[in-house]
C-alpha cells in the first residue's frame, strides 16, 4: 500500500460508516445527524476540515466546509463537500441540496458545548435534539479489516520506539529530558504528535515516561500511572526527577499512524530490579496471558476486570493492582481506535459485550507507593480465540 493510501481513507470504508449510521438514524427516528466532533467528523467524511457533515436518515450525506475547502475536497472521498460561509447558512444550504427541514435531529451530546447546542437547535425551530454519541461510539468500537491494519502498522512503530531505549537511556539524566529524545524519535518515525481523547478534561501528549517513585504519583488522568510533570500546569507524566539504577523505568506511550493508536508499555531498567519487583512484572506477565484467553466475544466487558482482580489478588497482590489505596481505578482496559478511550471500557460494571474485532488496550499493572510501577500494555484485537496481540517488542524488563 502506497503511503497517501495509508493516510487516506478509502471511498468504500466511508461509504460503509456512513450506511451504517444511516441505519441507527432509521431505527431511531431521527432525520438527520449533524456531525460536529473533530474525530467522528473524520471517521465519516476523512478529513479534520472546519465544518458540518450532515448525515441523512436516506440519501448521500453533504460535507460544509468553511475551513479549508480545498483541503475538505482533496481528503475526503465524499461526493458533495461544499463551502460554507457561516454555520447559520446550515438550513439553507440543506433545502438547497434537497434534503427537508429535520424534525429530530441527531447530535453529539457527550462532547458539544453547551452554546454550540443552543445554537444548532435554534437554527431549526422546533426540531427535537437528540443525542447519537453513544450510537456513533458503539459503531466506532467494532473495527474494519482496513482500520485494524492501521492499528497493527501503529503498534509495529510503538515496537521500534521501544527499541530505542536503550540507545537514549542514561543513568543521571532526568525524565524529561529523557522524554524529549524519545519524542523525537516518535517524531521521526512519523508520530503527529496529538494523541486524541474524548472525556471531557482529559489530555495526554505522548504518554507516561516514569522512573522509580514517579511511577506511582497519582494524577487526575483516569490511569494507574501519572507522574510529576514539569509542573502542576501539567501534573502528569515525566518530570525533573533524575534516573538511577536498579529501578523501574515506565515507557507508556501512544502512537498514532493515520490516526489509529496503538498503546504500549514496557519496563526497563539500569541494572536488574530488586527481586519483588521483578517477581511482580512476572505476575503481571502471566496474568496478561489469562486475560487473551478469557476476553471473547461475548463476555461483558466488566467481566473482564473482575477476572483480572480476582486474579491480581490469588496472586497476592489485590492491593496494588492498577493503583494504590484511594489512587486504584477501578480498569485493566479500554478500546482504542482514533481516540484513547473508546468502546469497550473493561472496567467493573460494565455490560457492554465484546465483540469480534474491537480492539482494546489491556494494561495489568502493579503500584507501588514510594517505589515504582511494573506491568505491560499491549493492544489487541477481539478474536473469537481470544486476544491477539499486535505488540512484538518483548514484554519482559528490558535490563540494561
Amino acid at each position: 500500500m502506497s503511503e497517501r493510501a495509508a493516510r487516506t481513507t478509502p471511498r468504500e470504508e466511508i461509504a460503509r460508516r456512513i450506511r451504517a449510521l444511516q441505519e441507527v438514524l432509521a431505527q431511531r427516528g431521527i432525520d438527520a445527524a449533524l456531525i460536529l466532533q473533530k474525530t467522528d467528523l473524520f471517521y465519516y467524511s476523512g478529513t479534520i476540515q472546519q465544518g458540518v457533515l450532515v448525515v441523512p436518515v436516506a440519501g448521500g450525506p453533504l460535507l460544509l466546509v468553511n475551513r479549508s475547502l480545498a483541503r475538505a475536497r482533496a481528503e475526503s472521498p465524499l461526493e458533495a463537500v461544499l463551502p460554507l460561509a457561516s454555520p447559520r447558512e446550515l438550513p439553507a444550504r440543506m433545502r438547497e441540496a434537497g434534503l427537508p427541514p429535520p424534525r429530530r435531529i441527531g447530535l453529539e451530546l457527550d462532547v458539544l458545548p453547551a452554546n454550540l447546542y443552543f445554537f444548532y437547535c435554534g437554527l431549526f425551530e422546533g426540531a427535537e435534539a437528540v443525542d447519537v454519541a453513544g450510537d456513533i461510539r458503539l459503531l466506532r468500537a467494532v473495527k474494519s479489516p482496513w482500520e485494524i491494519e492501521r492499528i497493527r502498522e501503529a503498534a509495529a512503530l510503538s515496537d521500534r520506539l521501544a527499541g530505542r531505549m536503550p540507545a537514549l537511556l542514561r543513568e543521571g539524566m532526568t525524565e524529561v529530558e529523557l522524554a524529549g529524545l524519545v519524542e523525537a524519535e516518535a517524531r521521526r518515525l512519523g508520530h503527529p504528535g496529538i494523541v486524541r481523547m474524548r472525556l471531557w478534561g482529559s489530555e495526554l501528549f505522548y504518554g507516561h515516561l516514569l522512573s522509580g517513585p514517579s511511577g506511582a504519583v497519582p494524577s487526575y488522568l483516569s490511569s494507574p500511572t501519572g507522574g510529576e510533570g514539569v509542573d502542576p500546569a501539567t501534573a502528569q507524566s515525566a518530570g525533573f526527577r533524575r534516573i538511577g539504577r536498579n529501578e523501574p523505568i515506565l515507557l507508556d506511550y501512544v502512537f498514532v499512524r493515520a490516526g489509529y493508536i496503538s498503546d504500549h508499555a514496557r519496563i526497563f531498567s539500569l541494572g536488574p530490579l530488586p527481586g519483588e519487583l521483578a517477581a511482580a512484572h512476572e505476575a503481571m506477565l502471566a496474568l496478561q496471558r489469562r486475560l487473551r484467553e478469557f476476553a471473547r466475544p461475548g463476555v461483558p466487558s466488566g467481566e473482564v476486570y473482575a477476572f483480572a482482580l480476582e486474579q491480581a489478588q490469588a496472586a497476592g497482590y489485590g492491593e496494588y493492582f492498577m493503583g494504590h489505596g484511594p489512587e486504584r481505578i477501578r480498569f485493566v482496559g479500554h478500546g482504542v481506535g482514533l481516540e484513547l478511550d473508546e468502546f469497550p471500557f473493561l472496567n467493573a460494571g460494565q455490560t457492554l459485550a465484546l465483540a469480534e474485532n474491537m480492539v482494546v488496550a489491556l494494561e495489568p499493572k502493579l503500584v507501588f507507593p514510594g517505589i515504582g510501577v511494573v506491568g505491560v500494555e499491549n493492544t489487541h484485537r477481539v478474536t473469537a480465540a481470544g486476544l491477539e496481540p499486535f505488540g512484538r517488542y518483548p514484554d519482559a524488563i528490558t535490563v540494561l
